[in-house]
C-alpha cells in the first residue's frame, strides 16, 4: 500500500501533526506500506530543523527525522516554506523542497491519503 500524508496544521499548539506522525510511523512498522508526507501551509514548519521543545515534550523534527530513517519520503511546500523564511538547508534530513506538481505526482500514485 502506498499512503500520503498531508500535514496541514502547525508542528505545537495542536496534536493533529503529531497523531498523523504517530499513525505514519504505525504503518511503517507494519513493514506493509510505503509512506510519503507532504507537509503545507504552517505544517511547513514541521520540518525546520533545530527545534527544542521542554524536556519530555515530543519533538516533531526528531520524529521527522525518524520516519525519513526509516524509508518516508518527506516533501514540504515551498511556497509555503518561502512565506514563512524556511530554507532547504534549515530542513530536517531527509526532507526535500517540493512543489504542487510533487503533490500531485504522490496523490496520484498512492492508495490512500490521509489529511491532518
Amino acid at each position: 500500500m502506498n499512503a500520503l500524508f498531508i500535514l496541514n496544521e502547525a508542528p505545537y499548539g495542536s496534536e493533529r501533526t503529531y497523531n498523523g506522525l504517530r499513525l505514519a510511523r504505525s504503518l511503517l512498522k507494519t513493514a506493509r506500506a510505503n509512506v510519503r508526507i507532504f507537509l503545507i501551509g504552517d505544517g511547513a514548519s514541521a520540518a525546520h530543523g533545530g527545534q527544542t521543545v521542554p524536556q519530555g515534550y515530543y519533538n516533531i523534527a526528531d520524529m521527522l527525522a525518524m520516519l525519513s530513517a526509516h524509508d518516508a519520503e518527506i516533501g514540504v511546500c515551498g511556497t509555503c516554506m518561502d512565506a514563512r523564511g524556511i530554507k532547504e538547508a534549515d530542513l530536517v534530513k531527509g526532507a526535500r523542497r517540493g512543489s504542487m506538481d510533487l503533490l500531485t505526482e504522490w496523490t496520484l500514485a498512492a492508495d490512500k491519503v490521509l489529511s491532518f
